[in-house]
């Protein structure tokens, strides 16, 4: 009888271990290394060669090597595409994320009826029955006479139909459900997960066949498996959406075809999700009477500019530790700019509690909120409502002054172009032309930007 060969890998980082340990030594995280069994079987040689595609092994110059770009094809949802880095590259392995029911099968279920007017499009399934994904494609309202689904979870099975169907494009729905059959660990293992992720993008390389890969998430939002998982495909992205919206909102975390960080809005309606192409819009729905602590900010996502509301409460703290509460900013950049504000604005919030919210659930993790964040942190303090037509962006840094942020000007228009009137920008980002119908104050430093706004 073979013994059965064992290992012990990290989930985080992919550490490979002899035995199991408590940390890994690595990454230095705690309980995160897991036995996998080792295939007992050993693959023929053209099951793992050529990983990237080719089965024989060339050497090449880069002069010889053709540069001619795939051509993409389009989802059929603009943001969708905006996301992806212009749409579908052929042959490339894509892994889309998101917590439960906030519509993953959804929107991939209709990105693949449109998609099957045009081309071979085939939607593997192993987490529902074919019954149920023709119940939704029909609550839908979506064309169902093209598309071709499969219920299955062995990975060798899915691709020896793929071979015979030749599909253009391919979901599997999802990765965590599928196995193969020389690993002899149970579905949703690390080995079992890293194996199938493997085999799929071996498949979609060599045959062009360009495959969409559905991931659950941890509960910290973050993708679950291991890590190898998102380094082997081409593209990750992650649908996130609370609960209580309807908003949701794709971005790309990882793209060897596009950049990252792009950001994609869609709306949850009966009929599934809509695309939103004015996402600025919906975040600016504000209230009739502008009130103190609030301001809207210009933050930058992928590759174009987005308006979103931020808002600050300062009121006296009863305790000892008066809190700091953020919700969509980091809670750690707020104790920087409130030294900041201390120290070069004279503004002394010690005993006050402090509670940040960007309006929307949107996310900001650039620099460019700094200065907005500190007006509106002010404005609450003095309670002293800053006008409606105003828009700030800008970083503050540790001395007080104002940095500038990347593409400034293409900032400012946007905010020109939904109504606002007057911006305070960094000086480094005042556009060289005037802009029609908006008086932009360029600011240097801290106090000379407090002075501007009060």
């Amino acid at each position: 009888m073979v013994k059965k060969k064992t290992a012990f890998v990290c989930n985080e980082c992919g550490a490979e271990f002899s035995r199991w340990q408590g940390q890994c030594t690595e990454c230095k995280a705690w309980n995160t290394v897991s036995e996998f069994r080792v295939p007992t079987i050993k693959p023929s040689v053209g099951a793992t060669a050529g990983y990237a595609g080719f089965v024989e092994a060339k050497v090449q110059r880069l002069d010889e090597i053709n540069l001619s770009e795939l051509p993409r094809f389009s989802t059929g949802f603009s943001e969708f595409d905006r996301v992806l880095g212009g749409g579908v590259v052929p042959g490339s392995a894509i892994l889309i994320g998101g917590s439960p029911g906030a519509g993953k099968s959804t929107v991939l279920l209709q990105t693949m009826c449109l998609l099957a007017e045009k081309m071979t499009a085939l939607y593997v399934t192993g987490e529902e029955s074919l019954q149920q994904v023709a119940m939704r494609a029909k609550r839908l309202n979506l064309p169902i006479n093209k598309l071709k689904t499969l219920a299955e979870t062995n990975v060798e099975t899915i691709c020896q139909l793929a071979l015979i169907e030749k599909p253009q494009i391919m979901v599997i729905d999802s990765i965590q459900v599928m196995h193969m059959t020389d690993v002899q660990s149970s579905p949703g293992s690390v080995s079992q997960v890293r194996e199938s992720a493997a085999y799929l993008t071996r498949f979609a390389k060599q045959h062009q066949v360009a495959i969409i890969m559905v991931g659950h998430v941890t509960k910290d939002g973050s993708l679950a498996g291991p890590k190898v998982l998102e380094h082997c495909i081409d593209c990750s992205i992650l649908l996130e959406g609370e609960s209580d919206s309807r908003f949701r909102t794709l971005r790309g975390n990882k793209n060897r075809f596009g950049a990252v960080n792009e950001l994609g809005v869609f709306a949850m309606t009966e009929m599934g999700l809509k695309e939103v192409s004015n996402p600025s819009a919906i975040f600016l729905n504000r209230s009739s009477e502008q009130s103190p602590g609030s301001l809207v900010m210009v933050i930058w996502e992928g590759t174009r500019p987005l308006l979103v509301e931020v808002q600050a409460l300062v009121d006296y703290s009863q305790l000892a530790n008066p809190r700091r509460v953020t919700v969509g900013m980091e809670q750690n950049r707020l104790a920087m700019l409130l030294a900041v504000l201390h120290r070069h604005g004279g503004l002394q919030v010690a005993d006050q509690d402090v509670f940040v919210n960007v309006v929307g659930g949107v996310k900001v993790t650039e620099t460019s909120a700094d200065l907005a964040l500190i007006a509106a942190l002010v404005s609450s303090f003095k309670n002293f409502a800053l006008s409606r037509e105003l828009v700030v962006f800008g970083e503050v840094g540790l001395g007080g002054e104002i940095r500038p942020v990347p593409s400034g000007q293409e900032r400012i228009k946007e905010a020109a172009k939904h109504g606002f009137k007057r911006a305070i920008v960094p000086q480094a980002n005042k556009p060289k032309e005037a802009i029609p119908g908006m008086e932009v104050i360029a600011v240097t430093s801290l106090a000379q930007a407090l002075e501007a706004l009060f």
